[in-house]
């Protein structure tokens, strides 16, 4: 699905995302990201959601977000609390969806200036 035909300088857009490809700024990427609003995208080393520990988030918090929108994959599925507790305790908003919507509510929220990092899970399809 194609979200966003132009970029915006400067900042990070989601362009188009597919179960297992999401393109940032015209690039595909074909495994797990970070997409901060600024900056490079970085890899983010989580193949499915049960695979999430304290330190796939402190990669998050070395971005300095005011809000993370993480992308669960196909269909929307909640984090324990106390994988988002470093989230939580410096008062960074966490919202989670699934992949397909935590992509076009980045692009909203950076169409907005705001200091997101999208966190999206992409699995390997069976």
């Amino acid at each position: 699905m194609k979200f966003q035909p132009e970029t915006a300088e400067g900042v990070n857009l989601i362009n188009r995302q597919e179960p297992t490809r999401v393109w940032v700024g015209g690039t595909a990427f074909g495994h797990s990201v970070l997409v901060p609003w600024v900056g490079d995208v970085q890899a983010w080393p989580v193949a499915t959601l049960a695979d999430l520990t304290e330190q796939h988030f402190q990669q998050i918090l070395a971005l300095q977000p005011e809000l993370v929108i993480l992308g669960s994959g196909p269909r929307m599925r909640f984090v324990s609390s106390a994988l988002l507790r470093a989230l939580i305790e410096r008062r960074i908003g966490v919202e989670t969806m699934d992949t397909p919507a935590a992509c076009r509510t980045y692009n909203v929220l950076v169409s907005e200036g705001r200091a997101v990092v999208a966190a999206l899970l992409l699995e390997a399809v069976a």
